[in-house]
């Protein structure tokens, strides 16, 4: 028989950082520390959605509640939320999360922003003359 070896454990700070990245398809939250160092993860396919109910933002609550837990047993109330991408599931997953019992004491959200550059207009009178 082998030596019996303590598991070390991790010392976590009581604030962590929850990034989700919603996408068309999944939507990914994971809790990381303040230092980048992954705590937790959840996404829509790890609770047992399939297809396309994984973008549903039902997929994206249970995804967040699921990586809330995990990350509270260790010892996380606070969280800082930095959402990304343009799923279906962004405000359901922040949501979650605020009802699990996480403080909640900033968001920040990066979604870049579909513009349109406007045409000068001596190109759209070219286009409009046969």
């Amino acid at each position: 028989m082998g030596k019996a070896v303590k598991k070390k454990l991790k010392k976590i700070s009581s604030k962590g950082v929850v990034h989700v990245k919603a996408s068309f398809n999944n939507t990914l939250v994971t809790v990381t520390s303040q230092n980048g160092e992954v705590l937790a993860t959840g996404s829509a396919g790890q609770v047992g959605f399939k297809g396309t109910r994984k973008s549903t933002p039902f997929g994206a609550q249970r995804a967040a509640e699921k990586a809330a837990a995990s990350a509270m047993r260790l010892g996380v109330r606070e969280v800082e939320v930095r959402v990304k991408g343009a799923g279906s599931g962004r405000e359901s997953a922040v949501r979650a999360l605020a009802n699990s019992g996480c403080v909640l004491f900033r968001s920040r959200t990066s979604r870049r922003s579909r513009t349109t550059v406007a045409a000068p207009a001596s190109v759209v009178a070219s286009k409009k003359s046969p």
